[in-house]
């Protein structure tokens, strides 16, 4: 943008204007560049304790020599940064015009016309749609999350009637039914033939008792009477021992 130009006419028609906003730029580099190296200086004297003494001079000149080559450094950056802004940046196409009154004679577009109020309230309906966005991100979240749970619970309930099913397939159920019933017989026939042993046992006991006790009494001396006093009280005893299972 040359001076002179539509384009500058352009801004300061909108009372704008992109050198004075260069310059400020410009000048705010400056300010920040000199205030750094006064800090640079001060930290270098103190920490170097030359204040006072020859060697500050030469620590001033060092810094000064420093600060000469950044400069120029940085005012060439600058320069290309400049120019940049004002060809590209606040270049106005060619034939570019403002809009034009009406027919009604209404002034032009008021620039002014997009206020700080409308701002507001566009920023405020975007960060409303925002928490909203984000509200409903954190539901489906917790949708998200519920439905893993059931799924992980849906998958261990099917592994568990597949292997179920499984077992069933690998054991027939007939086939468990008829070795329970076999297993029931053998059961059964072994209680029996138990039960038929401990009866015969506890006769061929008794027997044995009553063989013993026939051959003692047989044995027994005889008396004046049948038997005597102390005969009749070991039969008793004997008789006893017979009735005991």
């Amino acid at each position: 943008m040359e001076e002179g130009s539509s384009s500058e006419a352009i801004f300061e028609s909108l009372n704008l204007s992109p050198r004075l906003f260069i310059n400020e730029v410009l000048n705010v580099v400056d300010d920040l560049l000199d205030e750094a190296f006064e800090f640079f200086l001060q930290e270098a004297s103190a920490r170097l304790k030359t204040e006072g003494t020859d060697r500050a001079e030469e620590l001033s000149k060092g810094v000064s020599y420093i600060r000469d080559l950044i400069q120029l450094t940085l005012d060439q950056r600058l320069q290309k940064w400049e120019e940049y802004c004002l060809r590209f940046c606040f270049s106005v196409p060619e034939g570019f015009l403002l809009p034009e009154a009406d027919s009604h004679g209404d002034d032009l577009v008021d620039l002014d016309a997009l206020t700080d109020t409308n701002l507001d309230a566009e920023l405020n309906s975007l960060h409303d749609r925002v928490s909203s966005v984000g509200k409903e991100s954190a539901e489906l979240e917790r949708e998200l999350r519920a439905l893993e749970m059931q799924s992980l619970s849906s998958n261990m309930t099917s592994g568990s009637i597949d292997e179920a099913l499984h077992l069933y397939k690998e054991h027939d159920a007939t086939h468990m039914f008829q070795e329970l019933t076999n297993v029931a017989s053998e059961f059964r026939s072994r209680l029996g033939s138990l039960k038929r042993k401990m009866a015969e046992e506890t006769q061929h006991h008794r027997a044995d008792k009553l063989k013993v006790n026939h051959d003692y009494v047989l044995g027994l001396p005889r008396s004046k009477g049948f038997f005597g006093a102390a005969d009749l009280k070991e039969l008793e005893e004997c008789l006893d021992e017979i009735r005991a299972p």
